[in-house]
């Protein structure tokens, strides 16, 4: 795929909704039920966020990386890592100072949030 003839914003939809199908994946396993998109068993998923976070790196963007670790186990509770709060990346151009540690966290509630609405959980 042309990754260079995409904005700055299109990369970053494409990356968030692969993280998101993960975490969706993942809340969904950790529910006992079939997962919807299938992430860890595809490995096209894993080298698409791969060019996307390549691609985003060579801009000097901003982003989080996803985690492909498996579903963790956190205080008993089992947890998906690509729900796990992580510092943003700092790449090419980027001061420390424009990073955030709580934008880490609003994301992640975010996230959180629509995939309880879009798997229906309470």
């Amino acid at each position: 795929m042309n990754y260079q003839a995409f904005t700055n914003d299109a990369l970053l939809m494409m990356h968030y909704s692969t993280r998101g199908a993960l975490a969706v994946d993942d809340e969904l396993t950790r529910l006992g039920a079939e997962r919807r998109f299938r992430v860890r068993d595809n490995s096209d998923w894993k080298k698409l966020a791969d060019d996307l976070e390549a691609e985003m790196i060579q801009r000097g963007m901003v982003f989080e990386a996803i985690d492909w670790l498996e579903i963790q186990k956190v205080d008993g509770v089992v947890e998906s890592a690509a729900l796990q709060p992580e510092t943003p990346r700092l790449d090419r151009g980027t001061a420390p100072s424009e990073h955030v540690s709580g934008e880490a966290e609003d994301v992640n509630a975010r996230l959180k949030r629509r995939i309880a609405a879009f798997i229906k959980v309470p």
